[in-house]
């Protein structure tokens, strides 16, 4: 018999199925348009950074942004529309579905469309000779262990709201600064002392370092096993506060 977590997973791909269109823009032609036009364009102007062309260095903090986008803007509407206008959450705890396999299955469709979004980016990368070394095949891992913890925080916010226009300040002071300052575009180094503290807390930073680390073929900032251990803290730490989350508001 299916697992009941492989079978959330699969109402999930059956569901985007049919919807897929809808996200080739933002997962697929954006990051593209990004890696051209910062880039291939403003690097024009920058040149080098840390000894490495600007695309080069640019194309694996792109990507690493694109996985954390795709976890978090999945789990806002995502997840609240299965509590407030589907249902689905509160049809399936009607059945033999536990709110771990809810969990499970929705961060396993996401880990789906985040490998097949990271793979296409990877092959573009490689066609614009950005990518310097073998561990780059790493990266759809690190994007892996990246996206649980982007998207657990963000389903314990989804789940924990009645009002979608909360998402607004979620994506405006949470998404978005996270992106800019977690050394996507410019190195960290160059931020003042606090707010380099603030972009070291955040789980992007992290996969950034490693992603650039693989594609490149350099050290990251850190041990490797700091940041993979602080991205699996962010990981069981999100999936701690969603269940919690789910499971106060199935039963409140």
């Amino acid at each position: 018999m299916v697992q009941p977590s492989v079978a959330v997973l699969e109402r999930h791909l059956l569901l985007y199925r049919r919807l897929w269109k809808a996200s080739v823009f933002s997962f697929f032609a954006l990051p593209l348009l990004f890696l051209v036009s910062i880039g291939a364009g403003v690097g024009g102007y920058v040149g080098e950074v840390d000894g490495v062309p600007y695309l080069d260095w640019i194309a694996p903090g792109i990507l690493a942004a694109t996985a954390y986008q795709i976890a978090a803007n999945e789990s806002t509407y995502g997840v609240l529309s299965e509590f407030e206008w589907v249902g689905g959450i509160h049809a399936m705890r009607g059945t033999r579905v536990t709110i771990r396999d809810m969990i499970a299955g929705w961060l396993l469709y996401l880990l789906c469309v985040v490998t097949l979004s990271v793979a296409a980016f990877l092959a573009i990368a490689w066609t614009f000779g950005a990518l310097h070394s073998p561990w780059a095949l790493t990266v759809p891992l690190v994007c892996a262990l990246l996206t649980p913890g982007a998207a657990g925080p963000t389903m314990a916010f989804a789940a924990s709201i009645r009002n979608d226009g909360y998402f607004e300040l979620l994506i405006r002071f949470v998404v978005i600064p996270t992106t800019l300052f977690a050394g996507v575009f410019f190195p960290v180094g160059e931020l003042p002392d606090g707010f380099r503290q603030l972009a070291h807390a955040s789980p992007l930073w992290h996969g950034v370092e490693l992603c650039r680390a693989a594609s490149l073929g350099t050290p990251p900032a850190w041990p490797v096993a700091w940041h993979i251990g602080y991205l699996l803290l962010w990981a069981v730490a999100g999936w701690i506060c969603a269940e919690a989350a789910f499971r106060r508001r199935l039963t409140s």
